[in-house]
């Protein structure tokens, strides 16, 4: 069915003058009629780029924990006292950690000794209980001291003693909860310290140490969880998936480069690591199973992204094709067969082994990422068609999604019931200009809006309203189109300001307690994520779009209706809605400020959203939309 349009004057002029209107807007919202519209249409793109896992979501707070990746570094740590530190390639954890810390001790040492790390330019600090471990080999028996230090202020914030027994020729594993915090750091300028206090205790000899891990309380309090600080904020969202696990970051730099899941499941010491595609190492600590806990916590559903034959071609590579995807056809049916398999199957079994007697919900897979770049087009007909046929017999319920839709690299006929993926990073005049991108879509084929953001430039620091007021624009010609365009997502979702690659961002922080930034496009994301029906309504107007835009969609068990809608210009516009038979009043929220107004890790709070009401008169709410505004109406 097509959706719904505007009627009268309402084709879109997506560049009218922004001088203030005189009269004011008239909309009527249809009471009946209309298309199904997406119950989940907001989501999560996730990717580890710009320290977003490591030194991001993911819990475990020290840097550089296991010197995985391509070179092998003292990143993060510092010698305390007499101490000397080195990276050892001859004293492996094991085959996946191929380099430890060696602590070398002088043999006339006195006082402190040890080794710190700072963690991802810091580490924050809160009034809690840690779960702090590590590995380590050497003759040495007896106290070690564990601590959690402000670096320029020295001052202790929790400390704990640990007795441990070693061996010069076995790994031993040393795990405490008894590190406790007494205070909240004022900043993220702090350090783990592992520190003998009588340092004659080990003069002369050297101690090894691996795979060092400091956790916070974690979100849900997962084992090898996520950090609440940045996960409150994601399910704060009110999302409805979560895409994983990227981005290019599944590409890899080369074939054997890629992203492995059965390098990412099991315990972590087992877990090799990789160099991944944004400069810096990726642990792997947040694996396949922990995306999967993390979906499931938040009451979200799962995109899985897989290989499909592409690296990223930094090297000159080639996509394969052919006979030579067939390995990579059976690791994607390996992996879901671990997910989806029964204790009967064998990667199912490995599943169950580890813990996870259920399978996990897998209702979409998306075969590569963006396959329209990086020399993949030509192929990509061909290794889409082979990895959905070979997915679609053994799980036939399961959607596949196209990583591009770029007619020239999909194959033709285009397989009934699969999805396209739609990428768009655009200036904001750009974005608005795409508001009726859909409108004579082929309904035939959904899309799904895997990464879209306004961005103006590669300079541009952070998501700002006018930016914001683009992508309602943008989010609300996908909603009037929800029966085609089913999910979308901003992205990237998250940025280490110390650690980035690309910006702006959705949240960002640094490594200081409360030092997490909401966007505006993230509440720009929020309130739409919060206010859908699950109908798509026809809007009637006496005016054209712009620069005043509209969308409605009501819920049919409840009979509340949403309206959206977004000012995209520098005067305030007045706006009536009517909907036949409503009474008393509806609530509002208003996104507004200053047209270039940001929200920063100074000024978090300069663009915040505002909750009002309007009271109906014979069915109609007037409004007053702000100047560079998004607004939404409900009646529920």
């Amino acid at each position: 069915m097509k959706v719904p349009r505007s009627s009268g004057l309402a084709a879109l002029v997506p560049f009218l003058s922004l001088i203030g209107h005189a009269a004011s807007i008239n909309l009527t919202v249809a009471t009946s009629g209309g298309n199904s519209s997406s119950s989940t249409p907001i989501g999560i793109m996730f990717e580890d780029i710009n320290h977003s896992g490591d030194g991001g979501i993911h819990g475990q707070l020290l840097r550089n924990n296991g010197f995985q990746g391509d070179d092998q570094n003292l990143t993060a740590y510092a010698a305390i006292g007499s101490a000397s530190l080195a990276v050892d390639s001859s004293t492996p954890l094991n085959s996946a950690i191929t380099h430890s810390l060696a602590v070398t001790v002088p043999s006339d040492a006195t006082g402190e000794a040890g080794f710190s790390n700072e963690g991802y330019w810091g580490i924050p600090v809160v009034a809690a209980t840690y779960n702090t471990s590590f590995w380590f080999k050497g003759d040495f028996s007896g106290a070690l001291t564990l601590r959690l230090v402000g670096a320029s202020s020295g001052t202790v914030f929790g400390s704990a003693s640990v007795d441990v027994t070693g061996s010069a020729d076995d790994w031993t594993y040393v795990q405490t909860t008894a590190l406790e915090s007494n205070a909240t750091a004022p900043d993220g300028n702090n350090v783990w310290e592992v520190v003998w206090e009588d340092a004659s205790a080990v003069a002369g000899k050297t101690v090894w140490f691996d795979l060092v891990a400091l956790y916070p309380p974690t979100f849900k309090n997962r084992p090898n969880g996520l950090d609440p600080r940045i996960a409150e904020v994601l399910d704060q969202l009110g999302g409805g998936f979560l895409r994983f696990p990227g981005g290019n970051n599944l590409e890899g730099e080369s074939e054997d480069n890629r992203w492995k899941w059965n390098e990412t499941i099991g315990p972590v010491e087992e877990r090799p690591g990789r160099q991944g595609d944004w400069t810096y190492p990726n642990t792997d600590w947040l694996g396949l199973i922990e995306y999967l806990e993390w979906a499931e916590d938040m009451n979200l559903f799962n995109i899985l992204g897989v290989w499909a034959g592409l690296a990223l071609n930094s090297g000159g590579n080639t996509p394969l094709t052919g006979d030579a995807l067939q390995p990579y056809i059976d690791d994607v049916l390996n992996e879901l067969e671990f997910l989806l398999g029964d204790s009967s199957t064998t990667y199912g079994a490995q599943r169950v082994a580890l813990g996870y007697s259920e399978p996990f919900p897998i209702p979409y897979v998306e075969i590569g990422n963006e396959d329209n770049l990086s020399g993949g087009c030509d192929s990509y007909p061909e290794r889409f068609q082979r990895f959905h046929d070979a997915i679609k017999a053994a799980y036939p319920d399961i959607i596949i999604i196209a990583s591009t839709n770029n007619a020239d690299c999909l194959p033709s006929p285009f397989p009934e019931g699969a999805w396209q993926d739609y990428h768009t990073y655009s200036a904001r005049d750009d974005l608005v200009g795409q508001f009726n991108l859909w409108d004579n879509w082929n309904r035939s084929i959904p899309i799904f809006v895997g990464e879209y953001a306004n961005r103006d430039s590669d300079e541009q620091q952070w998501p700002y309203l006018a930016g914001a007021v683009s992508e309602a624009v943008f989010l609300i010609g996908v909603e009037r189109n929800s029966d085609v365009i089913r999910l979308a997502a901003y992205a990237p979702t998250l940025q280490h300001v110390n650690g980035t690659q690309w910006v702006p961002d959705f949240v960002s922080y640094d490594a200081s307690p409360t030092g997490v930034v909401k966007s505006t496009s993230y509440y720009v994301e929020q309130i739409f994520a919060a206010n859908h029906g699950d109908t798509t309504r026809e809007v009637t107007s006496d005016t054209a779009f712009g620069p005043v835009y509209w969308s409605a969609t009501a819920d049919s068990s409840s009979g509340a209706y949403y309206v959206k809608l977004a000012n995209y210009g520098a005067d305030v516009q007045s706006v009536s809605v009517s909907i036949e038979g409503a009474t008393g009043s509806a609530a509002t929220t208003t996104l507004t400020g200053g047209e270039t107004d940001a929200n920063t890790l100074e000024a978090p709070d300069t663009v915040v959203p505002v909750s009002g009401s309007v009271e109906a008169a014979d069915g109609v709410f007037t409004l007053e939309l702000p100047a560079w505004s998004v607004v939404v109406l409900s009646t529920a």
